[in-house]
């Protein structure tokens, strides 16, 4: 890891969910979520209102309502959200030129060589936040790092609307203390599992060795063991010739059906889209499902495909299911892949 490097992660705030109670006032300080609201559907997002009530995203409207009964749902209007964000990436590209896009609502910035704001990451990222409440009337949060990964955790320490700053010299205490359920790919049956070998912050895992730790997260080990040092040495992908894109989440409870992960893709399947939105003159030219089981193993099955096809993930996702043998179903993922050249022709539907 190199001392020099100065990342920010900017994260929106509920962002959907923010845009629809910065246009309908009627939205504001009421419990609200944006997806279907259908027997089968799950949500994208919801407010900060509805999660004090537990609701999240990519859970089922029903268990939603079940929560929070007053809780209202509405679509969402993708139209409104894209152009919100390519407004807040002309104020990222204000800063610097160095930007990796996550989705529409969240990206990194390299601001190593910026010379506004006297260089300063942290002012950068303030400033950065004040343009966005200023020209959007929405609220951003921001992590300040040495590396991707930091700066990631950091932009969820103090939101909504706030800031983290993790600078060199506090990189080492800031990880020892940091709890292993906040590191990605650690969801809550590993955490719990970690925790019963006595693994319950990065200072623990610091402590011991990576053969230690592949006898309970297997090939996540070397990853773990890096991460809880806060080694990250990945750089931006700022080029849009990235030949794939995935997105994936570890599940609060291992599933047990099939149509328990069809849901899951149902709600990934929402968020990819608005991850493919940066990359629409991309030419889609294969599909994937990724599955991995409560043992730590897991299987991807793809096919080709020239559009990114929701029933066809359902079909990879029936295939990748059949060899579960019983095993529970900790993390679900999809998957696209890219030609190597870009075609303007392609024409992508982005409604919710």
């Amino acid at each position: 890891m190199s001392n020099q490097r100065k990342i920010i992660h900017i994260d929106m705030d509920c962002f959907y969910a923010a845009v629809e109670m910065r246009d309908f006032p009627e939205y504001r300080n009421i419990p609200l979520a944006v997806g279907g609201d259908g027997p089968r559907s799950v949500l994208c997002t919801s407010n900060y209102q509805a999660r004090k009530f537990g609701v999240r995203a990519a859970m089922p409207a029903i268990k939603a309502k079940q929560l929070c009964p007053n809780l209202t749902i509405v679509h969402g209007r993708m139209d409104v959200y894209k152009e919100a964000s390519k407004h807040i990436r002309e104020i990222f590209s204000r800063y610097t030129d160095l930007i990796e896009p996550l989705s529409l609502d969240e990206a990194f910035l390299d601001v190593t060589e910026a010379t506004l704001c006297q260089g300063s990451a942290t002012l950068i990222a303030q400033q950065i936040r004040s343009d966005i409440f200023n020209e959007l009337n929405l609220t951003a949060s921001a992590g300040i790092a040495p590396n991707k990964f930091l700066a990631k955790i950091a932009s969820d320490e103090n939101k909504p609307n706030g800031q983290c700053v993790i600078t060199p010299d506090k990189v080492a205490n800031f990880v020892e203390q940091l709890s292993l359920k906040k590191i990605p790919g650690i969801g809550p049956k590993t955490f719990e599992k970690l925790n019963r070998h006595g693994y319950v912050t990065c200072a623990d895992v610091r402590q011991s060795n990576i053969r230690a730790l592949q006898n309970i997260v297997g090939k996540f080990a070397n990853s773990l063991y890096l991460k809880a040092h806060g080694v990250d040495n990945r750089a931006l992908e700022v080029s849009r010739q990235r030949k794939s894109l995935a997105i994936e989440t570890t599940l609060m409870e291992d599933l047990s059906t099939q149509d328990e992960c069809q849901l899951v893709i149902e709600s990934l399947y929402e968020k990819l889209l608005t991850r493919l939105a940066p990359h629409s003159n991309r030419e889609i030219i294969r599909q994937g499902v990724k599955l991995k089981f409560a043992d730590f193993n897991q299987t991807t099955v793809e096919t080709q495909s020239n559009a990114c096809q929701q029933a066809l993930f359902y079909s990879l996702l029936s295939k990748a299911y059949s060899r579960a043998n019983k095993r529970g179903i900790r993390l679900v993922g999809l998957t696209l892949g890219f030609a190597d050249n870009p075609s303007e022709s392609l024409q992508l539907s982005l409604s919710l």
